[in-house]
């Protein structure tokens, strides 16, 4: 387990049950383990459509644009 991981699970542990578990979810899904699908909530529906139409198009974010959403969320 990286430094990073090992930190952000920690900063998890201080927070409320309901907060890990949702925590928990978004892991398990960005990790591609939970095996369910989520419902989509019919207002993201038409953004959720364009994104799989961009994946299709094969319109996918550079690593440059990656790292700098990821910078955003550093403190």
């Amino acid at each position: 387990m990286t430094k990073l991981l090992e930190k952000a699970l920690e900063a998890v542990r201080q927070l409320p049950p309901d907060s890990q578990d949702e925590i928990a979810l978004a892991m398990l899904a960005l990790s591609g383990s939970d095996g369910e699908a989520e419902d989509v909530d019919v207002a993201h529906l038409p953004a959720v459509l364009e994104g799989l139409a961009q994946l299709r198009r094969r319109e996918l974010a550079t690593d440059a644009e990656i790292e700098a959403a990821f910078r955003r969320f550093e403190g």
